[in-house]
């Protein structure tokens, strides 16, 4: 009997389940809005950027009607689990220390990461073409690590409160440099034009647009572009673990619009280069 009793209820949440996956019409997207171009909140006080635009894209596959909302990146993950809203497009990197709390949609971009730092420190050259790799680090790649350690001893270094950025320039810098956590990218940007950091971890693709400004004439790349290890396999869509429906449809959506080339098209249109998942096409 009680054999019989469990096959029902697990049948009756299984249906259950299937019923709510069906039903659902609309969700709600958390984006930070400050990370140009991946979002940004524009003149008109709407979010926009690469993230929005990708998002747009997969609800119109899903069929879903789709809100924005803006959220600080520090609250971002916990107002996800309090049912805020339904899932996150955020330039978020897909992590396991992450995955321990929310799951991931398959990659829907993949960028690498790099150091910046103010042009009157007058640093050695290095190759800022070259990448790094930092999920199998060998004794090249050491070597690399320790010759960016000799030039940043005693610099002050920027980073993303609660990013992986923040993780790795504590891991592989903390002990010979400053290292100062700020809120958002802008007011990182602030005071490295100021002067008040030598220089800053983050996105390579963020840090590109910034430098093609008047503000970011004074700043240039600093040794090679950073990927793997922390930063994990590219960026994903973020959910609750319980909406396994949505993780699917995320999925499918996500790969739908890598192999007819949409993820493409809206990389060049912010980015003017394809960052979309190459593995899945």
């Amino acid at each position: 009997m009680r054999r019989h009793l469990t096959c029902a209820v697990t049948a009756f949440l299984f249906v259950a389940g299937l019923a709510h996956a069906e039903e659902r019409t609309a969700i709600t997207i958390a984006s930070e809005g400050a990370s140009p171009p991946w979002d940004y909140i524009d003149e008109n006080g709407a979010l926009v950027g690469f993230d929005i635009d990708v998002g747009n894209e997969l609800c119109a596959r899903m069929k879903l009607q789709c809100t924005f909302v803006a959220q600080d990146w520090d609250g971002i993950i916990p107002s996800l689990l309090v049912k805020k809203y339904d899932a996150i497009i955020a330039g978020m990197s897909i992590t396991e220390k992450r995955k321990k709390s929310i799951s991931f949609s398959v990659p829907y971009a993949v960028a690498p990461n790099q150091i910046v730092m103010r042009r009157a420190l007058d640093l050695p050259p290095s190759d800022i073409e070259a990448k790094l790799n930092l999920t199998d680090i060998d004794a090249t790649k050491k070597e690399t690590i320790e010759k960016l350690r000799q030039s940043l001893t005693g610099k002050t270094l920027g980073v993303l409160r609660s990013s992986n950025s923040e993780a790795v320039v504590q891991e592989l810098f903390g002990d010979i440099a400053e290292v100062r956590s700020y809120d958002s990218q802008e007011n990182l940007k602030l005071d490295l034009t100021s002067e008040r950091i030598d220089g800053g971890l983050g996105d390579y693709l963020q840090w590109k647009q910034f430098l093609g400004t008047p503000e970011g004439k004074a700043v240039k790349f600093f040794g090679p572009q950073l990927s793997g290890g922390t930063w994990g396999p590219g960026v994903g869509v973020g959910l609750r673990k319980e909406d396994a429906d949505l993780v699917g449809n995320f999925d499918k959506a996500i790969e739908a619009a890598v192999k007819d080339g949409a993820l493409a098209k809206i990389s060049q249109k912010w980015f003017g280069q394809d960052i979309s998942p190459q593995l899945a096409k």
